[in-house]
């Protein structure tokens, strides 16, 4: 059973007194007429000699006595109103009950007719309120203080990790909280919009797999008793998706949850969303044109505009994006030629020359990948697609023509970060089979860059897969960007914490 602090007792004693007075403070039944919006639109679109009534609802979330009159403020899903309450008006003994028993955070409900204070503010002159539930708990972090006679709510409620432990109350108490959510969905919608209108299908994929691929992560497990099976939680849309093509549809794409048995940062959560589409008769090149067409949309669409600011830089979402050959960025930005190493002994040789400390055990792939990380990342903030990458870490997709260890894929980085990642897919049923035996002899068991034989795949597209390009993006870090957060945490409602009694 919960231990009551002393403030939580005071107001279990409101409580009693509630129910005492035969006020029930968590009524089965509640009315209202309009939105707190709805009744200030009403009052001011209404004719001078017409009387506005309404029943409105909401938290309560400041007060002001002022001797036989109340003014208090409260809050719903679409704004704030302010309420009077007259003692003469309501009588004393329910005037005094709203006083003394009605707290900060309590949901009420009130009627009355509509009218402007001298100091011009559209308020209710309550005729009438109930408790709609009683809050117990104080809101974390906040001090009920009076400030020129208000009750107030003041938030010192800023630790982030006390604000993602208790996000119900992080949301009550930051209403730009609130905000980053609703662009969230305005993010997800334009996304559909866009693929809808150029004649994409929206599906769904299994969430549970009997193998995990289309992507280089470590996969979460679980098991099915009744199947007597172990099972994994997708770490990508991509291999079921690409099956539909097989089957006859030629514009597909999901927007969903993916899990990834991997360290958290800020801008990695174990589980996130992600957007994957798949387009038959196209390359990676067509995909870049849909790509940078779509994040403009979809930032005109959410954010209102395709210039928006991320940690203090100006962006420019807009077409055309910058595009640049991994090679020459390595050249630019590391001063190693990858062409010149074929292999990884040699490239980490010129790795060492350099004053690096490469893993010894890390593919050619793998040593690329982490130049690109060090050294072109964090430097592209403006949008910019690098492209053509090595074989081994990527094994859906096709060689570049006359460049074996090359192939046709693309990510594309903003603010400092990658965005999204696309191939030309492969769609030689041989081929991709030599892949998967490449690299479950190249990686230890449990090295996530090694990807499972996928029988039942290879079963698919050995009846005929169409030429496609494949894409995905992490929704959560469009987010990001658009609402200008550093950290993956603060655009995920329920994002993943460490346990309490393990830190």
């Amino acid at each position: 059973m919960k231990k009551w602090n002393d403030l939580e007792r005071i107001r279990l004693e409101k409580l009693e007194r509630l129910r005492q007075a035969g006020m029930e403070p968590y009524p089965n039944r509640v009315e209202r007429t309009h939105t707190t919006a709805e009744a200030i639109e009403t009052f001011e679109t209404a004719s001078e000699d017409v009387s506005t009534e309404v029943t409105v609802v909401g938290r309560l979330r400041s007060v002001r006595s002022m001797g036989k009159s109340t003014f208090a403020h409260i809050e719903d899903g679409t704004g704030r109103l302010q309420l009077y309450l007259r003692a003469d008006e309501l009588g004393a003994e329910a005037f005094d009950r709203f006083n003394a028993d009605f707290d900060l955070g309590d949901f009420l409900q009130a009627r009355g007719q509509m009218f402007r204070t001298r100091t011009g503010e559209v308020s209710v002159r309550v005729a009438d309120y109930r408790m709609l539930a009683k809050g117990v708990t104080p809101l974390p972090a906040t001090k009920e203080e009076e400030v020129d006679g208000e009750r107030v709510v003041h938030s010192a409620f800023s630790d982030p990790e006390a604000r993602f432990r208790e996000r119900y109350a992080d949301l009550v108490i930051n209403p730009e909280v609130r905000d980053i959510f609703h662009l969230r969905m305005r993010v997800v919608r334009a996304l559909q919009k866009f693929l809808d209108e150029h004649g994409f299908l929206e599906v769904e994929t299994p969430i549970l797999q009997p193998i995990y691929g289309g992507a280089a992560a470590q996969p979460f497990v679980t098991h099915h008793n009744q199947l007597h099976q172990d099972l994994y939680l997708r770490i990508s849309f991509e291999l079921y998706l690409k099956r539909l093509l097989v089957g006859g549809f030629e514009r597909v794409y999901e927007i969903g949850r993916d899990f990834r048995n991997e360290g958290v940062s800020f801008k990695h959560n174990p589980e996130f969303t992600q957007l994957e589409f798949y387009m038959a008769y196209a390359d990676y090149k067509d995909v870049m044109e849909l790509t940078e067409q779509m994040v403009s949309f979809t930032a005109e669409q959410a954010a209102g505009s395709t210039q928006i600011e991320f940690k203090g830089e100006a962006i420019d979402l807009s077409p055309p994006w910058e595009r640049i050959e991994l090679r020459q960025a390595l050249i630019d930005a590391a001063e190693i030629d990858i062409a010149k190493h074929d292999d990884a002994q040699s490239l980490r040789e010129a790795m060492v020359a350099r004053g690096h400390e490469p893993s010894k055990t890390s593919t050619r792939g793998k040593l690329i990948d982490s130049l690109l990380s060090r050294y072109v990342e964090p430097n592209l903030i403006q949008p910019t697609f690098i492209y053509d990458y090595p074989r081994d870490i990527s094994p859906l997709a096709k060689s570049v023509p006359g460049d074996p260890q090359t192939v046709e894929r693309f990510e594309g980085f903003v603010g400092g970060m990658e965005l999204c990642n696309a191939f030309t897919e492969l769609n030689d049923p041989l081929d991709q089979e030599q892949r998967f035996v490449e690299m479950g002899r190249m990686y230890a068991d449990d090295d996530e860059e090694r990807h499972p034989m996928d029988e039942d795949y290879l079963r698919a597209m050995c009846y005929g897969m169409p030429p496609n390009g494949g894409f995905g993006m992490g929704v959560d870090r469009l987010t990001m960007l658009l609402s200008d957060q550093s950290s993956i945490r603060e655009v995920i409602l329920f994002p993943h914490l460490r346990s309490k009694d393990r830190e």
